[in-house]
């Protein structure tokens, strides 16, 4: 794909995804359900944050594409390796997770990840662009641009680090949540199984990832 074609997709992304992470996280206070964003707000939950973490893969793409269209090579091949390592430790991995995990609770028990109180505030294409359009925007990525991938050890390592520091956020949360039994982490009575289930997934993709 011509290096301008890419800047124009990849600055076309970064919009979109800055379109949805502004439309979630300005939702009107009122309309919110207290149960589902009680203690951390949105950004207890790993749909919102991946939508920044996008806006932040596709803004450094474009970055890339521009250098590289002013002939900026030096400082380029720096940002290329940063979006390369950023793609394949974070923005692929966390977006294929967020897709999957989502849908699959969603048909098992949607009250686990989107409980029915939020049909009336989120808009259904708003819940489709944070969880179902991610994944076709990351194949997309591979298929638009090779990558350059990480030793697997070096990636296991950030993404355990990045996980770690996820995880830590949702337990930090969780006494306070335990004192109101009707309130939700993506589900409270269910949120330690649930991180348990999502990391032991995370390291099947990433196995297939690097392998």
């Amino acid at each position: 794909m011509e290096i301008s074609t890419l800047a124009m997709y990849h600055c076309l992304a970064f919009v979109w995804y800055f379109f949805v992470a502004y439309s979630i996280t300005h939702l009107k206070a009122e309309e919110r359900p207290s149960e589902v964003f009680l203690y951390g707000g949105q950004w207890k939950y790993l749909t919102v944050l991946n939508l920044f973490l996008q806006a932040v893969f596709y803004g450094v793409s474009f970055l890339a594409d521009v250098l590289r269209l002013i002939k900026k090579l030096r400082c380029a091949k720096c940002i290329i390796s940063s979006r390369d390592l950023l793609f394949s430790v974070l923005a692929f991995p966390v977006s294929t997770f967020v897709c999957i995990s989502f849908w699959t609770l969603y048909s098992y028990n949607r009250e686990l990840v989107y409980p029915k109180s939020l049909d009336g505030v989120i808009p259904l294409w708003l819940n489709h662009a944070m969880h179902t359009a991610v994944l076709p925007l990351a194949l997309l990525e591979i298929l638009a641009l090779p990558h350059r991938y990480p030793a697997k050890k070096k990636g296991l390592i950030l993404l355990g680090f990045v996980a770690f520091l996820y995880i830590s956020w949702v337990l930090y949360n969780f006494p306070e949540l335990r004192k109101h039994p009707g309130s939700k982490v993506e589900n409270t009575e269910h949120v330690y199984n649930n991180e348990r289930k999502q990391l032991v997934f995370m390291q099947r993709l990433l196995r297939s990832h690097w392998n």
